[in-house]
């Protein structure tokens, strides 16, 4: 297949190019010029999409796969550049369009989503800075824009916490290096709480073969297949570094009184006991997309310890620090203290 893919550089997009040169796929980039180094034997169409999408107009794919599209007007006219020249349009979107993300057993394809009105969507920049309050109304918004233009030929996967080598968050990184370092470990609320996340490259390749089978419609797309505790991931992570450090457990209570912001100083945790908002209610606990649809159409899952070692050795390999956003080890230290002494009063 001849496949332009937008975007292709940085995380996400990267494994989908890989996973379509490994599936012996003619791959065409198109995109502002980053990391031009990456893939030097592949054709490149640079420009910006928000007012250079008429430079991927005129010629003829087999498949477009659009990895970074977040404005309705930004995505609508890569699209109508490309809608008659092309058989399948893919765009990847996110579990955040979900409304009620952290407080459902499981959120299927016909879950309650956010939206924005065009009068809101209007007065926001299309190179405005991806906002949280907006970015997931915003990505529906251009799901359905993808389905207007492409009439029947649109795909869309919504996935959860994409993780693995290349990733730039530092979400799921946190973790697989907190699990390798020998000290104390601070872990959120209950043992047995479930957690989900997708290897990028798990992602990527079913991505294509859903492309070369010119698959439609929409699907959720988080693993592991079976739910995953909290307690499995943290034992089975430290005994793949040979780590014998000790486990603490503290309530989400008592991090909430600390200031230890959920997802973000420690990620993997979305709160049970409290909303990560005013307006939005407690979690119940066993929280996650149903990637049901999916698996019937052949996605699987690798191991997390794969995951979790293999975005070890590649952050090893990189020359930085964790983003300052993670938990401080200070912090954990004074917090772990605060709570021993606490118990044992």
């Amino acid at each position: 297949m001849n496949i332009l893919v937008i975007g292709g550089t940085k995380f996400v997009g990267r494994h989908i190019v890989e996973a379509a040169i490994q599936r012996g796929h003619e791959v065409t980039l198109f995109n502002r010029g980053t990391n031009q180094d990456l893939f030097p034997d592949l054709e490149w169409i640079q420009g910006d999409r928000t007012k250079d999408a008429d430079r991927i107009s005129g010629r003829t794919w087999d498949a477009v796969i659009d990895t970074c599209g977040y404005h309705p007007a930004t995505v609508r006219k890569s699209v109508q550049a490309v809608k008659d020249q092309t058989e399948i349009y893919t765009f990847i979107s996110t579990a955040s369009v979900y409304k009620h993300f952290a407080n459902q057993d499981m959120i299927n394809e016909e879950s309650i989503v956010l939206t924005m009105s065009d009068d809101e969507i209007s007065v926001i920049p299309e190179t405005a800075d991806r906002n949280p309050d907006t970015y997931g109304p915003l990505k529906y918004r251009c799901e359905q824009v993808v389905y207007e233009e492409m009439e029947g030929r649109g795909l869309v996967i919504r996935p959860g916490l994409i993780v693995g080598p290349y990733d730039p968050t530092d979400r799921f990184t946190y973790w697989a290096m907190r699990l390798a370092e020998d000290r104390p470990i601070l872990a959120p609320g209950r043992p047995e709480r479930k957690i989900q996340f997708i290897d990028a490259r798990d992602l990527a390749e079913w991505t294509i073969r859903m492309v070369e089978d010119q698959i439609v419609g929409t699907y959720n797309a988080a693993g592991p297949e079976l739910k995953l505790m909290m307690e499995t991931f943290l034992e089975k992570g430290k005994a793949l570094f040979n780590n014998r450090t000790e486990i603490t457990w503290v309530s989400e209570s008592f991090l909430k009184r600390n200031n230890v912001m959920p997802w973000v100083e420690l990620p993997l945790w979305i709160p049970e006991t409290y909303g990560l908002s005013e307006d939005m209610p407690p979690a119940n606990g066993d929280i996650g997309l149903d990637p049901f649809k999916a698996v019937q159409e052949g996605l699987t899952f690798r191991p997390f310890e794969e995951t979790l070692k293999d975005t070890h050795d590649w952050f090893m390999q990189e020359d930085r620090e964790l983003s300052d956003a993670c938990m401080d080890p200070l912090k954990e230290k004074r917090i772990i203290s605060k709570w021993t002494e606490a118990a044992s009063v």
